[in-house]
């Protein structure tokens, strides 16, 4: 193999050798070229062979001719510059010496001449520089008319191409090796940081040094108990310290000389701080953080600001979210004589003082005034445990799986997002407004703690339990809580057919006087917002979701003008209209409601006002929401039925044109007939009148049912059932929510054998009374939207036959 044969398969620095040395791989090369020692010094080609492009071209194999060519289109595209180093190679790449060929010349005669350049023009590298980004690679008839038309010979064009396509190379392969070096120095960066991790690891609990291998839960719980007293006691030092006017040390030196050995004793009180052992060792019950030292020192509130605070915040708010957990999966698992059947209903119950014997209450003892309710569950829901769990542990899809349940939710902390990328060991702060459908029913408004646990593969738990008693001790004033969650929640079990079985426990204590006597039965029974509220729930929007995810329509669907999109546009209509319904029977914060104490109006009947400005998805103006609950001795099925059933319609509606309705769409949700979105039509009694769409949705589950509508423009329902945007269609909903009377309820003959099962039906009403916002609101108005609920109510007790 010849020298100028190596040199044109190398890659790399070897282009500055063929930049003076024409070479080729063909057997008749010319010798001058070779035969002339002196043309290369000692230092150039120790440079050469010293080169990073030479010596990893050295290296690596032989790329193909097409790799290069691909690399060094990405390169010419990707703009990178020529140095002028590279530009002197390109430009005298394809310099031929005069007469250095072997026949006219003699090197052992003649005395070595200087050698003459031929420079290439800038026209002529131009030209060959633009040929070169299109074809690197020129066959014979290209180079032959480049040659030509440059007026240089076929050889020099050869050599410039060569020349070229190994200075490409060369950059890209300098380019890959920097690149390479950089990603090098990261990972050597990474590891070194994962060693020193590893020499020192920190417990992410207690901030102390961990202890490689498995430890027991209990020793973990003892860690977690110990830091939280260091902190406490640190606290209570510095405060000390500032009301004696001199460092606690001594203080601490004085009356404890012997400190202990180990963090243990530290925590149980054997350092002279008799005191300090009266810590609580779940939570403290109130403001009072230093045991029996608040007795002797007046210890002022703490300012959250600190991150001390914080961080002991933290560390109680883990150690209540344990605690919780474990009560949550005991009172899961446990029954009888934990739980006990109700005679009435079958339903189960929890059993007051067998929980006071097996629990110690974890936020405290229970206010004066308050009254418990407690409820138990089990259900297959159609979901598999990592998808219900993280729907629980979102907020917005949290509400959304639960919309006619919570009124509006938020994520105010996220303490811990889980390990490992999932959420076992979530733990997060949250805030919630929880609402049962009728005016007459307070909403609960709720600051809790939400934890998650995988406990074994497929099985999850999630717990919420209230933290007020821990925010007391803030510096901020305790507000007045309606409701307290003790340990709540659920824990999910998948099972093999896609399905999961929830079993789910809610535990509350609330402030029965705020509550109607109609709806107390309903409450203290478990039914208005207790677990079977719950798991109804789950059940009827999972099924919901998955008819929705299955590719086939439903037999019950006659939606033949309506597109796949728009079944899913009149859908999302349907659940904006449910979602601004609820919001309007409760005065959650949702809308800005304005109460309205008119003396014209039902004691019953609760009117507010709002504006309606900017929202394209209502009429603007002034928004008056009326509602009110009366009970019925009819049972809640015979009473859904027919406030749903669109042939009875003008039997209560006064707004109907007093026709028949006829129904145009009908998408089903679920396995129920009752669960469905219609569109219905008003026929028009007269010519004067015109025909007007009315939008319903329906739905039923074991805890109660709805029935909501609102009247649609035609043009705008058009639109959205041919799939376009529903969010600029103008409405206001009006509707029942109908609930079974708790056990116990009023009605004749109450309690006795005979006792006629009855239904709690909340009406409302949102109607636009002006479309001013501005505009005063009138008596007139108030009276009028009076009258439309009392009459509507009438209507439906003379059609049922329940005047009396």
């Amino acid at each position: 193999m010849s020298f100028g044969g190596f040199l044109d398969n190398s890659s790399g620095g070897g282009a500055r050798i063929v930049a003076d040395i024409p070479y080729s791989n063909s057997n008749n090369m010319p010798t001058g070229a070779i035969a002339q020692p002196r043309l290369l010094s000692p230092s150039i080609a120790k440079s050469i062979f010293s080169s990073p492009g030479l010596s990893l071209a050295l290296q690596s194999s032989m790329e193909g001719q097409g790799e290069v060519t691909r690399l060094a289109e990405n390169f010419e595209s990707g703009g990178g510059r020529r140095s002028r180093e590279d530009e002197h190679e390109s430009r005298s790449g394809s310099d031929n010496m005069d007469g250095a060929s072997g026949d006219d010349q003699d090197a052992a005669d003649n005395p070595p001449r200087k050698k003459r350049y031929h420079r290439h023009t800038p026209q002529q590298i131009q030209e060959l520089e633009a040929l070169f980004k299109e074809c690197p690679h020129p066959d014979e008839k290209q180079r032959l008319d480049l040659s030509k038309r440059l007026c240089l010979e076929t050889r020099q064009v050869k050599f410039w191409f060569q020349n070229r396509r190994t200075q490409m190379k060369t950059q890209l392969e300098r380019h890959e090796n920097s690149i390479l070096r950089q990603e090098n120095d990261k990972l050597r960066a990474e590891n070194m940081s994962i060693r020193d991790a590893m020499r020192n690891p920190i417990c992410t609990n207690c901030g102390g040094p961990a202890i490689m291998g498995d430890i027991s839960l209990e020793e973990q719980h003892l860690r977690i108990e110990n830091a939280r007293l260091k902190d406490e006691l640190d606290r209570v030092c510095a405060l000390a310290g500032k009301f004696l006017g001199r460092p606690i040390s001594s203080l601490a030196s004085s009356m404890a000389p012997a400190m202990p050995s180990s963090s243990l004793e530290l925590g149980v009180g054997s350092n002279g701080f008799g005191g300090l052992s009266t810590v609580a060792t779940t939570l403290p019950l109130g403001p009072d953080f230093g045991g029996g030292i608040s007795s002797t020192l007046p210890v002022p509130p703490p300012t959250s600001s600190t991150g001390l605070e914080r961080s002991l915040e933290r560390t109680m708010f883990l150690e209540l979210a344990l605690a919780a957990m474990d009560e949550l999966v005991k009172m899961a698992q446990t029954d009888d004589p934990l739980w006990v059947r109700s005679l009435e209903g079958g339903r189960e119950m929890l059993n007051l003082e067998e929980y006071m014997r097996t629990f110690t209450p974890c936020i405290g003892m229970k206010p004066s005034g308050f009254v418990t309710e407690a409820s138990r569950e089990t259900g297959m829901v159609i979901i598999n445990s990592l998808a219900l769990v993280e729907t629980l542990m979102d907020s917005n899809r949290w509400a959304e799986m639960f919309p006619c349940m919570i009124a509006r939710t938020s994520t105010t902390d996220v303490i811990s997002s889980g390990m490992g990328g999932t959420r076992n060991g979530a733990l997060q702060l949250m805030h919630a407004e929880l609402q049962v459908l009728s005016p007459l029913v307070p909403v609960r408004e709720v600051n809790f703690l939400r934890f998650c646990k995988q406990h074994a593969e497929g099985v999850w738990a999630v717990v919420d339990v209230s933290i007020d008693s821990i925010r007391e001790t803030s510096s901020v004033a305790p507000s007045f809580v309606n409701c307290r969650r003790l340990p709540s929640g659920c824990v999910v079990q998948d099972m093999p057919n896609g399905y999961s079985k929830v079993t789910w426990v809610e535990h509350a204590e609330y402030d029965e006087s705020a509550v109607h006597q109609l709806y107390r039965p309903l409450l203290s029974a478990g039914m208005g917002f207790g677990a079977q509220r719950w798991v109804a729930t789950l059940q009827r929007q999972c099924e919901c979701l998955a008819i929705l995810m299955s590719s086939t329509v439903p037999t019950r669907d006659h939606t033949a003008a309506i597109t796949p999109s728009g079944r899913r546009s009149m859908l999302k209509l349907a659940q904006r209209m449910t979602d601004n319904f609820c919001a309007g029977v409760c005065a959650s914060t949702v809308h800005k409601w304005n109460k309205l104490c008119a003396g014209n109006v039902d004691e019953d009947v609760r009117v507010m006002t709002r504006k309606s400005v900017d929202d394209p998805g209502e009429p603007p103006g002034i928004v008056l929401s009326a509602a009110t609950s009366v009970w019925l001795p009819v049972s809640p099925q015979r009473l859904f039925d027919f406030l749903r059933d669109e042939r009875l319609r003008s039997e209560w509606d006064i707004l109907s044109n007093g026709g028949p309705m006829q129904e145009m769409a009908h998408i089903a949700k679920g396995q129920d007939h009752g669960n469905c979105v219609s569109l219905l039509r008003a026929s028009a009694m007269n010519a004067n009148q015109s025909s007007m769409l009315i939008l319903q949705e329906t739905c039923i589950d074991a805890a109660g049912s709805l029935v909501v509508y609102a009247p649609v423009d035609i043009p705008a329902m058009h639109v959205v059932m041919n799939g376009g945007d529903s969010a600029y269609v103008a409405l206001l909903p009006s509707g029942f929510a109908i609930v079974p009377d708790g056990p116990g309820s009023r009605g004749p003959n109450s309690g006795g054998p005979n006792r006629v099962s009855g239904s709690l039906l909340t009406v409302a009403f949102q109607i636009l009374v002006n479309s001013l916002p501005t505009a005063k609101l009138t008596v007139e108005s108030v009276e009028t939207v009076n009258n439309l609920i009392s009459c509507t109510v009438q209507k439906i007790k003379a059609a049922l036959h329940c005047e009396s």
